[in-house]
């Protein structure tokens, strides 16, 4: 799970306290239709490469959970920026060829039932993505690149035009294209063609704080805008470039973040939105589990603090469309141990992280889906402000379930935004209750 941390900031605007607003919220939504299976609304979810190790959680479990067939876009984490200002694949932290297009998936795996043979020049996620596409014609696939733990190098990579027009240039060959690093006899040039559909920048954040360690720059900022321009730029470029009969639009996306401070401090927002496609809005980690005391990470309306919310109205005041931004909602929690103070434990001191399956602190919905029917754990809703809760005396963790995800759903659609993005896929149960929640709640007129 990619965490999402960020400073905390204090602002006056008070949230929205009843669902009864929602349909002032946002302009009504003009005619733009986005593809996919469900034209009408975007599902987007991310994929992570790191998925298929110790989750198990395979391409393939996208299509026997019923998944794909809901979802509009996959998202792929993460392409990585290397020091040398390149999209890279090989010899960098966070890159992995060996998920990516070398590892022989068998046929049990397989998304079509047929194992990956030695001489294949495509394997791995890759090959199962392709596959997955020719199952799911209109599914689009788009690469991530940066995400928090991958953001070090946009800065100095983005500096100059020469330097835009290089990280871009090696982006689209890489991914766009399809031209791998050889790997015996996998990668070399077209073995990636036409699995990526367009680019999605992850970069943790232009102009502020990310992880420890990443370059900040004030120009970041304009200088992101530029780096928005270029990647329209070429992958236009490319599109129009192929045979008449091959010829597309690439689209170009962008997870954003929630701090009114982060907006301000990196995005030009009207600018980069013109040549966005749409933006994929944090909605989650609003409060994480390193923090002393216990507090919402996704609720919809929150007084006083980070929601969903005043994510999309800090948007739309600066300029953003509301067809082009989609709500990002979790299919994880976040947890707290040590809770006293009782109450329903919400707002009350802790002494860390809770024990979880992966990471302490973040558990996905299937383990907390668990918890909430063991009977050890009393379940809380704030129904007016679109979140849940979990709550056994000491331990607390804080989750989307089906009914808020619904909630949500209805907020995307009375206001004419672009749709949902989930992160991530893998925490969902086997048969997709959280995708079908929101896939419904999307459908609903």
């Amino acid at each position: 799970m990619r965490p999402r941390a960020m400073t905390k900031l204090t602002f006056g605007a008070a949230a929205a306290a009843t669902l009864g607003l929602l349909a002032t919220l946002a302009p009504t939504a003009d005619a733009h239709q986005p593809s996919g299976h469900k034209p009408e609304l975007k599902r987007i979810g991310y994929f992570t490469q790191w998925g298929i190790y110790g989750r198990n959680f395979q391409v393939k479990d996208l299509e026997t959970s019923g998944t794909a067939a809901k979802l509009s876009h996959i998202n792929y984490a993460f392409g990585v920026i290397g020091a040398d200002g390149k999209c890279l694949m090989g010899n960098a932290p966070g890159s992995d060829p060996w998920a990516d297009y070398v590892r022989p998936v068998d046929a049990a795996t397989s998304v079509d039932g047929v194992g990956d043979t030695a001489d294949q020049r495509l394997a791995g996620n890759f090959n199962e993505l392709r596959e997955l596409k020719a199952e799911n014609p209109g599914l689009k696939v788009m690469i991530s690149l940066g995400g928090w733990t991958g953001s070090a190098h946009f800065s100095d990579a983005v500096r100059t035009d020469a330097g835009r027009k290089t990280l871009v240039a090696s982006c689209i060959d890489t991914y766009i294209k399809g031209n791998l690093p050889v790997d015996g006899a996998r990668g070399g040039a077209g073995a990636a063609a036409g699995i990526f559909d367009g680019v999605d920048l992850d970069w943790e954040w232009p102009g502020s704080d990310g992880a420890p360690g990443n370059v900040i720059r004030p120009e970041d900022k304009p200088n992101f805008t530029k780096l928005v321009r270029e990647f329209r730029t070429q992958l236009d470029a490319y599109g129009r470039s192929l045979p008449k009969a091959q010829r597309k639009h690439y689209e170009l996306s962008a997870y954003v973040p929630t701090a009114p401070a982060k907006i301000d401090a990196g995005f030009e927002v009207s600018k980069i939105m013109r040549d966005f496609d749409f933006v994929n809005l944090q909605g989650y980690d609003f409060h994480v589990s390193g923090e002393k005391t216990t507090a919402q990470q996704s609720a919809l309306f929150a007084k006083n603090d980070f929601s969903v919310d005043q994510t999309v109205r800090a948007w739309l005041r600066r300029g953003a469309p509301a067809h082009k931004l989609v709500v990002g909602m979790p299919f994880y929690g976040q947890g707290w141990t040590g809770v006293t103070g009782g109450g329903d434990g919400l707002g009350q001191p802790a002494t860390g992280p809770a024990p979880a399956t992966w990471v302490a602190g973040s558990e996905d919905y299937k383990h907390l889906k668990k918890l909430a029917d063991s009977g050890t754990y009393k379940l809380h809703r704030g129904y007016r402000n679109g979140h849940a809760w979990l709550f056994d005396g000491t331990n607390l963790w804080t989750y989307d379930d089906p009914t808020v995800l619904r909630t949500k759903a209805s907020y995307v659609r009375q206001n004419g935004l672009g749709g949902a993005m989930i992160w991530s896929l893998d925490g969902d149960t086997a048969n997709g209750e959280l995708i079908t929640a929101i896939d419904r709640g999307l459908s609903r007129r």
